[in-house]
């Protein structure tokens, strides 16, 4: 299983930065072609969302990526440290990443939140 990690200031404009990291592990994955605007924009949706909050919480904190591929899937799981309103609980956002992840794991603790996302890979 093969993890890249990418550790980013929380500022909007890196998250495009994430956007094409990820997408660049992904094609490197074997994630479909037809699958990669999706992984993209979900990851694009969860890096501004652990912005957002980590805008608002901490802003000092650096929003982490976990880009893993293995088992036939490619995982990508956004980590924030931010002490906010669990994720489950941010509407749109959420709603997005949901219909564009092929599955989706929420963690929250008192550290903060993940959000691990998959989709199927060679």
């Amino acid at each position: 299983m093969a993890t890249v990690e990418v550790a980013f200031s929380a500022l909007p404009i890196h998250v495009r930065t994430a956007r094409m990291v990820t997408r660049a592990v992904a094609v490197r994955s074997g994630v479909a072609e037809p699958l990669l605007d999706e992984v993209r924009l979900a990851v694009g949706e969860a890096c501004s969302r652990a912005v957002e909050a980590h805008q608002k919480h901490c802003p000092e904190e650096p929003v982490r990526l976990a880009l893993t591929e293995g088992g036939g899937r490619f995982s990508v799981a956004v980590s924030d440290r931010a002490q906010a309103a669990p994720a489950e609980e941010d509407g749109l956002s959420m709603a997005v990443i949901k219909g564009l992840a092929d599955e989706l794991e929420i963690a929250s603790s008192a550290e903060g939140t993940t959000l691990t996302m998959s989709w199927p890979a060679r």
